[in-house]
Formats: C-alpha cells, sequence, structure tokens
C-alpha cells in the first residue's frame, strides 16, 4: 500500500473500530451496581464497541466471502462472519441484563469503511481488506486486554474472554493471507487521526423497531457465552440489579445504534430479529 492511500485508510478505520469515542475522562467511574458486580462506564462502553464492530465487520465478511479472490481472504472472511455472530448473540444477551442500549448501525466511519470495501475489486480489495481488518483487530487487542484484566463484572468478564479468542483468531487469519504490510499496520495503530465525535458514535436506536440480529452461518463453529448458566451461578450471590441505562456516545445522545428496519439490510446484509432480542 502506498503512503498515501495507507493514511487515508488510516483516517477511515482506526476510529470505527471503537465503536464510539470515550464518555468521560473517568473511565473507572461505576454506573450501575448489578448482581453480576459493579457496572463502569469502561464495562459498558466495551459492550457497545464489540457489538458496534460485529456491524461492520460481518458485512465486510459477507463482501469477503463475495469478492475475495484468494484462498486467504475467503477463509478469513469465513472467520469473521462466524466469529461476530457468536459475540453478536453474547452482546444482546447481556446487554438488557446491565441496562445498555446497543447500537443497531455502526458509525458513519465504520460504514464509510463498508462502503469503501463495496467499491474495492480484485487485488486491491484483498489487500485493503487484510490490511484494515488486521489494523484494527490489533488495536482493539488491548482494550480487550485492559478490559479482561479490570473489570469486576463477570458479564462483562465473559464477554471480554470471548472478545479476546475472536480478535486474536481474526489477526491470525488476517496475517495467513500473506498481504499485511506490517510496517503501514503498526504506524496506522500507533499514530491514529483526530477525528470529531460525530463520525465515532453509532446513531440511536429507533424506538419500537426490531433489532437486527447477526446471524450465524450454516457451518458455524464459533459459540456464545452460556450467559444463563453464568448468571444463575451468579445470581445467588445476592445483590441488587440496577440498570446502566443506555450506552451514551461523545456528543451526549443516550443509546449507541440505529436501526435497518423490518427487512435486511441493503449494504450489509444483515437481518433484524422479528421482536426485540435479550
Amino acid at each position: 500500500m502506498g503512503g498515501a492511500m495507507a493514511l487515508t485508510l488510516a483516517a477511515l478505520v482506526y476510529p470505527g473500530m471503537l465503536g464510539l469515542s470515550t464518555v468521560s475522562s473517568s473511565q473507572t467511574r461505576v454506573i450501575a451496581d448489578t448482581q453480576w458486580g459493579p457496572l463502569t462506564e469502561a464495562d459498558r462502553d466495551f459492550v457497545v464497541k464489540v457489538r458496534a464492530a460485529g456491524l461492520w465487520e460481518y458485512p465486510v465478511g459477507q463482501i469477503g466471502l463475495r469478492k475475495g479472490t484468494t484462498k486467504g481472504v475467503r477463509t478469513a472472511s469465513q472467520h469473521l462472519v462466524d466469529g461476530h455472530s457468536a459475540l453478536d448473540a453474547t452482546c444482546r444477551k447481556i446487554a438488557p441484563m446491565l441496562g445498555i442500549t446497543l447500537p443497531d448501525l455502526p458509525s458513519p466511519q465504520q460504514q464509510g469503511f463498508v462502503n469503501t470495501l463495496q467499491s474495492d475489486t480484485g487485488g486491491k480489495f484483498d489487500s485493503d481488506f487484510a490490511n484494515i481488518l488486521r489494523m484494527t483487530h490489533g488495536s482493539i487487542f488491548n482494550t480487550v486486554a485492559k478490559i479482561r484484566s479490570t473489570t469486576e463484572n463477570s458479564l462483562v468478564r465473559a464477554l471480554a474472554d470471548q472478545a479476546n479468542d475472536t480478535v486474536l483468531d481474526h489477526i491470525t487469519v488476517m496475517e495467513k493471507t500473506g498481504l499485511v504490510d506490517f510496517d503501514q499496520t503498526l504506524f496506522q495503530q500507533t499514530t491514529p487521526p483526530k477525528l470529531p465525535s460525530s463520525d465515532l458514535t453509532p446513531p440511536p436506536p429507533s424506538p419500537g423497531q426490531p433489532q437486527v440480529v447477526l446471524t450465524p452461518p450454516p457451518n458455524a463453529t464459533s459459540t456464545p457465552v452460556d450467559i444463563d448458566g453464568l448468571a444463575g451461578a451468579a445470581g445467588g450471590n445476592g445483590g441488587g440489579n440496577t440498570g446502566a441505562g443506555g450506552a451514551t456516545g461523545a456528543d451526549g445522545n443516550t443509546g449507541a445504534g440505529g436501526n435497518t428496519g423490518a427487512g435486511p439490510n441493503p449494504t450489509t446484509g444483515q437481518t433484524p430479529a422479528r421482536s426485540p432480542t435479550s
């Protein structure tokens, strides 16, 4: 990838993997006391980030299955669809338990990334796909580790365990394509551009509309966390379950997602549930 192209891709993608920008300067602030442990701003934002990541990486995986010209790219695409459908199921399960509002659409920057790969063809698609996805997964890997090592909430901890395995798998399959430019990728990971918060935050969901579900592929190998078993074991510890409220973006809006309506999204191929899914 040339220098100009690399910088353009960095500006487009790096903030997109975050899902939303930092809500406040105190990510350790406890916003809810739940029966699964205290929920901090960082915990809440992490759940939203995982959901938002799936809302653009899942459709990118579907695009890669159609447009990838090498076996490595098509294999990596299968892993994106498989891994993010399982992560999505876990997010949708724990979010209502913790009082977290999830997005149904990616942020403007994330959607721009999807649009870019939709317009790419041939070898350019393969190269952009591998380098952008390796960069974003490499960046979020540190965030997953931090949440896993600091959260006191058992549901968030379980999601972090699953995300850690999934992100590492996706990093590995991107590298196995043989297309990753490590010099550019590492530069972009450590030198992100500054973009307005409005570009980084998913739009709020439309009230009363069905929640988007990232449907597992027929040959899925990844599985969601057994939240029912985990929650049942933790429930005996007692404690009140106080909702955390909607996930709040940097612009102060409550909620962190949009909605695609009742039919398949023509851009992402995601299918809304017939009724809100928890």
